[in-house]
């Protein structure tokens, strides 16, 4: 994952399969809130990066076992707002530090990962 998209992989039964998470602030809106001042711009690429992370943190609500990996801080930031919640308590969150992967890359690190710990995971 990073700040701006996370890939969600869940391997039942062997298979792997993957749902993308994009954050949702365009190239676009971004040039349109510039022109009204830096403050509000700040303040709108605050407010979606949270629902970022909410979004993620929805999906990461029904496993037991998760684990955070990407080039980035995102996985720390996210991680952190996850445990200011108790719904995440008796969730197992690991975070690795990995370089920007392919998909196949990113599917062998989560099953290497995985197939010590479970056989119903998910990765973010």
């Amino acid at each position: 994952m990073d700040h701006a998209s996370a890939h969600l992989m869940e391997i039942t039964n062997g298979e792997m399969e993957t749902k993308i998470i994009k954050l949702t602030f365009t190239h676009q809106e971004k040039q349109e809130i510039l022109q009204k001042g830096q403050k509000v711009t700040h303040h709108k690429e605050k407010q979606e990066q949270l629902a970022y992370y909410k979004t993620i943190g929805a999906e990461i609500k029904q496993y037991e076992e998760v684990l955070l990996f990407g080039p980035t801080d995102a996985k720390i930031e996210l991680l952190n707002l996850l445990k200011l919640d108790h719904h995440f308590d008796k969730i197992d969150i690991e975070t690795r530090q990995a370089d920007k992967m392919t998909e196949n890359q990113q599917q062998a690190f989560v099953k290497k990962h995985f197939f010590t710990h479970s056989s119903t995971v998910s990765e973010i």
